[in-house]
């Protein structure tokens, strides 16, 4: 049976909130809220792809302590923009 947007997006956005670690869970639950309805089908594929990726290996990309691999540096730039800003907002 194959996914319905809306199914993908809600299994998406649980997926950003409910992490391994809190670190992560606030970097990705807040972008998913703000951005999931919004982005394409490429976008979407993107982030279902970082949310499969290790929490510990996540945070080393977003923190810059490694490089990111070429198919999520991208989205980890945007991700660490976005929190970046978020939290000046704060």
């Amino acid at each position: 049976m194959t996914e319905t947007h809306e199914a993908r997006l809600k299994r998406m956005a649980m997926r950003a909130w409910r992490r391994g670690t809190k670190e992560m869970d606030l970097v990705l639950g807040p972008y998913a809220d703000a951005r999931l309805a919004q982005m394409s089908e490429a976008d979407l594929s993107a982030f279902d792809a970082l949310l499969a990726e290790n929490d510990q290996d996540l945070m080393a990309w977003l923190l810059g302590q490694t490089p990111a691999p070429e198919g999520h540096a991208d989205l980890i730039r945007v991700l660490s923009d976005f929190a970046t800003r978020r939290m000046r907002a704060i």
